[in-house]
């Protein structure tokens, strides 16, 4: 097969699925709130790995979920939205945590990339890359590592680590749970993109 044939997802901007909901800054704003909500939801579902200082979360998955749903701006907006939350104290960090402290500690640079990770995700989503199975798991892989490429160094800097050390216990480990969760957004982005259609 050519590099002509391959289904590469289009340069030229598409819609998103909240595209086709209809309504313009009342829907964006629901939306907006809706994901930052969805994502402090998947942050409670939590399971620690024995010695490692980073939970496994659910919230990678309805990060990329929704900033492919809703496309890079309002992705991003979510989780601005989402962290600004947790500062000024409400209780949407994994484990229920808040404040300055949790944003400054461990899992902080993780929080910086979700934002940066949807603004990549919903470009790609943009250009059609949630349309199909292959190009939806290579955007979720995508944004999982902008996600890990902000939260390793954050993290071997908090915990005095090694990089190849926070590397190991901040990524390395959490792969095969990535891969589950790319499947799924891979089953679940086209599967809607179909019903729509």
């Amino acid at each position: 097969m050519t590099a002509a044939a391959l289904p590469l997802p289009t340069a030229r901007p598409r819609r998103v699925l909240a595209d086709l909901l209809p309504g313009s800054l009342a829907r964006d704003v629901a939306l907006v709130v809706g994901v930052a909500a969805l994502t402090a939801l998947a942050a409670q579902l939590r399971i620690p790995v024995p010695g490692l200082p980073v939970p496994v979360t659910g919230q990678t998955f309805a990060v990329l979920l929704g900033a492919a749903a809703l496309g890079p701006v309002r992705g991003s907006l979510a989780q601005v939205l989402y962290v600004a939350a947790g500062l000024v104290g409400l209780p949407v960090f994994t484990g229920g945590a808040s404040g300055w402290e949790a944003v400054a500690g461990a899992s902080g640079g993780y929080l910086l990339g979700f934002v940066a990770a949807s603004a990549v995700v919903g470009a790609l989503a943009r250009r059609g890359a949630d349309r199909r199975v292959l190009s939806t798991v290579a955007a979720y892989t995508a944004g999982t590592a902008v996600i890990y490429a902000f939260g390793v160094p954050w993290l071997a800097a908090v915990a005095g680590m090694p990089l190849g050390a926070a590397l190991t216990a901040g990524a390395v480990v959490f792969l095969p749970g990535d891969a589950i969760k790319a499947v799924l957004a891979g089953a679940a982005l086209p599967a809607v993109w179909h019903r729509v259609r």
